[in-house]
């Protein structure tokens, strides 16, 4: 059963998204699912802020931002929400996907064609105006 979280706010999210990215490692791809304002990238700066991170936007005009952590590594977070499949290629996001030396967050994973196999899958659902249920696993395919 895949680790499952209930968020009461955007603190708490955050706080979530810290504890997901100590079990990260370069290399890792993370698709997030849920709607629009269901926290991804609340979840997102959290996990950045424990790669010791902060002034995380949401890059859904940019595509993807690009932070890198005092450690060198490179954390590479999409929004793919604006594309169509057959543009995602053109993002470069299957070169960043493929790099070891870079942690990668995509939004809106569904219009990326060939995501990882081995890659980290978060589900957002709304419960309500503030709540939100976090589940986090392992693509098994």
């Amino acid at each position: 059963m895949p680790p499952e979280y209930i968020s009461h706010s955007e603190s708490d999210t955050r706080r979530i998204g810290e504890k997901f990215a100590r079990t990260l490692r370069p290399g890792d791809v993370v698709l997030l699912f849920g709607d629009l304002g269901a926290g991804k990238t609340v979840f997102v700066r959290g996990a950045c802020e424990a790669f010791g991170i902060s002034g995380v936007r949401s890059p859904s005009f940019t595509l993807i931002n690009e932070y890198e952590s005092p450690s060198g590594l490179l954390i590479v977070h999409a929004d793919l929400y604006r594309l169509d499949p057959d543009g995602v290629p053109a993002t470069g996001l299957d070169e960043y996907a493929g790099s070891d030396d870079a942690v990668v967050f995509v939004e809106w994973p569904e219009r990326w064609r060939n995501p990882p196999g081995d890659a980290v899958r978060v589900h957002f659902a709304a419960m309500n105006e503030s709540e939100r249920r976090i589940v986090i696993g392992r693509d098994e395919s």
